[in-house]
C-alpha cells in the first residue's frame, strides 16, 4: 500500500492502481475549470489530467508521451496524464493551472 499526497490530503492505495481513478474516487480536483466536464475520461487523447508527479510512477506509455508532445503540452516539463500512469510508490503530486494543466502557476501542492 503506497501513500499519495494530493491538495492537503494522504490517502492510500494499491501497487499498480490508476492515478486518475485514485485520485476522484478520493475527491481530489484533477481538473481545472471546465476540463471537470469536457474530458476523455481517461482514454488518454485530452490531456486536462495533467500534473507534475514526485514519487515511483510507471513509465510514460506511448499515449502519455505523444499526447504531451503536442502543444500545449510540453515534454520538457515534468508532467505526466494521471489517467495513463500506475501508482508504483508513494507519490506528492502538484497541479499547475491552464485548461490542460499546463501552465506555469500552481493550482494546488501535495501539502
Amino acid at each position: 500500500m503506497f501513500q499519495i499526497t494530493a491538495q492537503g490530503k494522504t490517502i492510500i492505495c494499491h501497487e499498480g492502481e490508476n492515478l486518475r481513478r485514485v485520485l476522484l474516487r478520493n475527491n481530489i480536483d484533477l481538473y481545472n475549470g471546465q476540463a471537470k466536464i469536457i474530458n476523455c475520461r481517461g482514454i488518454g487523447t485530452c490531456g486536462t489530467c495533467a500534473l507534475e508527479i514526485e514519487g515511483l510512477v510507471s513509465e510514460a506509455n506511448w499515449k502519455d508521451q505523444a499526447r504531451r508532445s503536442l502543444p500545449p503540452h510540453s515534454l520538457d516539463k515534468n508532467r505526466r496524464l494521471a489517467c495513463q500512469t500506475k501508482v508504483q510508490g508513494d507519490l506528492k503530486l502538484t497541479k499547475y493551472d491552464g485548461f490542460w494543466g499546463q501552465g506555469d502557476n500552481v493550482v494546488w501542492t501535495a501539502e
